[in-house]
């Protein structure tokens, strides 16, 4: 293998496909790159054996070949030299090492046998459709602070996706829930999805995806199974496992009776918010949120630190106190983007619903503190 590339386009390829690669594995080769070189591209690979990322990017081919080399010394190298660097990279007759030369700089890398390469992104993955960029990134922000971090519940590391029905209207459906909040969005179902299994994304895989689908163009192909989920776009492919679990059913979870309504300017009601947890307790983040016809004062009070209030103008007729965790507060309100932020409630120990007035396409649920 014999190849020429630009120092910018193999730093980019590689700063994506690096993130699979696992710090702490036992396997020697899952630390490793894998490079297939051929007809004026040049293909990495990298998996952790949960997740796999693939980027195809042109180079000057001048003898096709394949290796494994460590992803993260390869990029440190590569992220080390001048801008304007073109890199050049040869496999030794042996195979055991590759040369990297630019300019006056010179390295060799052990190589690994790319046969030993484990590959995750094959089989056959029979529902097939394709959703917008812009639709992917609002269903990873508008969920993914809502996934649990417990290894015990590991059914709710990720984002729950699946078909439903709204209104008698078909709709592709994402959710995530720590116990403590839940997160909804949806989409009009996209052509090809009507018959997909629910599965649950994992925590890794959303967030390297996440990171990903800033990059990407118009279009994003999702490929699945039950047990494997695959996201093409321009020259990327990101695959993964699935989270072999049952996700609960969430909509017990979310309130139906809930009689009282608050609507709040939402980027007011984030400030305040912001600015009255400054004082709350770090472990709890408790404020306390006090309904008084037109108005709504936030408290909070530390023994350390002292307390808090702030008074904001609010449309609604009920009286309530009510507490909540400031930061999953905020998580919630940070991602209304509209005018208007409604709060339905029922009492100070029961679920509240938290809603996007001009938006229906995202619903939130926030459990209570005792303040």
């Amino acid at each position: 293998m014999k190849l020429s590339i630009a120092r910018t386009d193999l730093l980019r390829s590689l700063s994506h496909v690096q993130s699979a690669v696992e710090r702490r594995n036992t396997i020697p080769i899952l630390a490793n790159v894998l490079m297939k070189a051929e007809d004026g591209v040049l293909s990495l690979s990298t998996t952790d054996m949960d997740m796999e990322i693939s980027e195809s990017v042109a180079a000057q081919v001048d003898k096709p070949g394949a290796t494994t080399v460590p992803a993260a010394t390869l990029f440190d190298i590569v992220k080390k030299l001048p801008d304007d660097a073109q890199v050049e990279l040869t496999l030794d007759d042996s195979g055991n090492q590759m040369a990297v030369k630019a300019g006056r700089s010179n390295f060799r890398l052990a190589c690994l046998p790319p046969a030993d390469f484990p590959e995750l992104g094959q089989g056959e993955l029979p529902t097939e459709f394709s959703i917008p960029a812009n639709d992917l990134r609002a269903i990873i922000d508008r969920t993914r602070f809502a996934m649990s971090t417990e290894e015990t519940r590991y059914y709710l590391n990720g984002i729950y996706l699946h078909a439903a029905e709204k209104d008698g209207v078909a709709v592709l459906r994402a959710v995530a829930t720590d116990g403590h909040r839940l997160a909804r969005f949806e989409m009009p179902l996209p052509d090809g999805a009507g018959g997909m299994p629910g599965v649950i994304i994992p925590r890794k895989a959303v967030g390297e995806l996440r990171k990903l689908v800033d990059e990407a163009g118009d279009a994003i192909k999702i490929s699945l199974s039950e047990s494997k989920i695959r996201f093409e776009f321009d020259h990327i492919i990101l695959a993964s496992k699935l989270i072999d679990g049952t996700f609960p059913d969430y909509q017990r979870v979310i309130p139906q009776g809930n009689d009282k309504v608050v609507e709040v300017n939402p980027k007011v009601f984030t400030s305040a918010i912001d600015r009255v947890s400054i004082i709350s307790d770090g472990k709890s983040r408790a404020i306390k949120m006090t309904l008084n016809g037109k108005n709504m004062t936030l408290s909070a009070n530390s023994p350390e630190a002292g307390s808090s209030t702030e008074d904001l103008e609010v449309n609604g007729n009920d009286n309530m106190e009510i507490g909540f965790n400031a930061k999953y507060l905020l998580d919630i309100t940070s991602q209304i983007e509209g005018d208007g932020c409604r709060l339905t409630l029922a009492d100070p120990a029961s679920p509240t619903i938290i809603e996007d007035t001009g938006d229906a396409s995202s619903l939130y649920v926030l459990m209570p503190l005792r303040v």
